[in-house]
């Protein structure tokens, strides 16, 4: 029997009750045409109802792929756990996921990615669940919210502390998923899969192994088929026999506003000076402040925000493959691309699947991290993940937990004030006006980053700003380098409200980081 479907006839597989585990990372590799179905489906008959939706990274954005979006229905979902969630800026309206979330309509978690992935695998072997450290002491932690994002959530907990072998840890019981929606590029007659053109491979093997394991559908979105026996096997990233049912999508964006670019996945490699330079300015003098914390030949992860700026100054210093990056959706090598690209890369070394990734990650094998920030407090605590007056601002976690618990060095980029005036010359940074807070706060929103468990681990953390560099000591956070054009104590200790002092010894940061010209930066 032809394993090829309407995207109808695959939903009207999905029953009531069921849990949905969909691969997706926003736009890249969404599934978008077989959920817009589901919805329809349940606009037209009231059913499925009750799913609990697995999202190891989001499903869909603000910017023209709905994703999880289109199944964002009273009575149609009544538990989502997710890596992360659609996100964007507060000039669009919030995604109705959201609307759930905050008006707890439904049940709703952030789990971060890597242990979402860890979660399918424990499920697909019928172990007893996930055993990590990863999140100890951050809002995972059921001593703080674990990870519930409303009352509802919190009234029915996924993740408990235990003690086992004579340390603390976070145990995830199962939750074993019956429908995996995932999505590739080719699929042939048996329903063996390729990702051609795709910009990585995500979690699509693991969540349909999990699902199969369990005798549950797997339906693949693809933009073509092609015969039986025409596929390379070693091309083939899930086999055929873990596939129930296949979904045509001609029109199948590869990520946001791009429907196809063959440098994403690797097909041809675009010249150095074919990318886009940091545009000058104080996020770029930020981003090249971090830059020097690199040497030739380190491996680094990457984050959203200044952080993703790094890699094109090293671009702009003559030296774009000094380093290699490793992003959590799986590429490694090249040049991570930035904005509605991210999370792709161009000129990649290779395509890792987005589990094995984060098992890299949780295990601390990479050099250091660059990573942003939405506020800091007294403690060294990191928010990037909430936002109580505009949710919808932060896609929540991600990888962000999994990445920083073991990581040896983390650098941390972002203003030091919100919407101060700021007048920035070759010589320097003076702020003009204050702004409307400070990001350096006495107790974070939520605690996505632990300062307190990254002293006990000896992490080496750095807090990168447009006013000074401070680094997470037993004291608190001490501001040991100066931006140039900066008055310490009025801009930095008293624009904290003190909760930043400055080291005796600080210095000032070269001058050679506010020019217009390379900086001189080598390996």
């Amino acid at each position: 029997m032809s394993k090829l479907v309407s995207a109808a006839e695959a939903v009207a597989r999905i029953p009531d009750g069921a849990v949905v585990t969909v691969s997706s990372s926003s736009a890249l590799g969404c599934p978008d045409l077989v959920l817009e179905a589901l919805g329809k489906r349940f606009d037209d008959e009231g059913h499925p109802r009750g799913l609990t939706m697995l999202h190891p990274i989001a499903a869909g954005d603000m910017y023209g792929v709905k994703g999880i979006d289109h199944i964002a229905r009273d009575g149609l979902i009544s538990r989502v756990l997710a890596g992360s969630y659609p996100s964007g800026p507060s000039s669009l309206p919030m995604p109705e996921i959201w609307k759930m979330i905050v008006e707890d309509r439904i049940e709703a978690y952030n789990v971060p990615s890597g242990i979402m992935f860890d979660m399918h695998r424990e499920a697909a072997a019928r172990r007893p669940g996930v055993l990590t450290r990863i999140g100890l002491d951050t809002f995972v932690d059921p001593r703080r919210e674990g990870c519930a994002m409303n009352a509802k959530a919190a009234a029915r907990p996924i993740v408990a502390r235990v003690e086992f072998a004579g340390e603390t840890w976070l145990h995830f019981p199962n939750i074993v998923p019956d429908v995996c929606i995932l999505r590739a590029t080719t699929a042939d007659e048996r329903g063996n899969l390729t990702y051609e053109h795709e910009g990585a491979y995500l979690g699509g093997l693991e969540q349909a192994i999990a699902v199969r394991n369990h005798g549950g559908v797997v339906i693949a979105q693809v933009q073509r088929m092609t015969a039986a026996g025409s596929l390379r096997p070693h091309d083939v990233r899930v086999p055929g026999h873990l596939v129930d049912l296949v979904v045509i999508d001609p029109d199948q964006k590869q990520t946001c506003e791009t429907p196809y670019d063959p440098a994403i996945s690797g097909q041809i490699m675009r010249p150095w000076s074919s990318f886009k330079l940091a545009e000058h300015g104080v996020e770029k003098v930020i981003a090249r402040r971090a830059a020097f914390e690199l040497k030739r030949g380190m491996t680094a992860n990457l984050g959203f925000g200044i952080s993703a700026q790094v890699p094109r100054i090293l671009l702009e210093e003559g030296h774009p493959d000094a380093v290699t990056w490793a992003i959590e959706q799986g590429a490694v090598g090249g040049m991570p691309l930035t904005d509605f690209a991210f999370g792709c890369a161009s000129n990649a070394d290779g395509f890792v699947p987005s589990p094995q990734q984060f098992i890299y990650f949780q295990g601390g094998g990479f050099d250091v991290s660059f990573l942003s920030f939405l506020e800091v407090d007294v403690e060294g605590n990191v928010n990037v993940s909430k936002l109580g007056k505009k949710p919808y601002l932060t896609a929540g976690c991600g990888g962000f937990v999994d990445i920083t618990a073991q990581a040896r060095k983390i650098v941390f980029s972002g203003w030091f004030e919100a919407g101060a005036e700021v007048q920035f010359t070759g010589e320097g940074i003076r702020v003009a006006k204050p702004g409307k807070f400070t990001k350096m706060v006495e107790k974070v929103e939520h605690v996505t980053f632990s300062g307190r468990r990254a002293r006990a681990e000896g992490q080496d953390v750095l807090y990168v700003t447009e006013r000074c560099v401070m680094r997470l000591t037993g004291d608190g956070l001490v501001a040991t380098e100066i931006m140039p054009g900066i008055e310490p104590e009025r801009d930095i200790v008293n624009a904290s409200q003190g909760r930043v002092r400055v080291a005796p010894d600080a210095v000032t940061i070269d001058r050679k980081l506010l020019s217009e010209a390379p900086m001189g930066w080598t390996p």
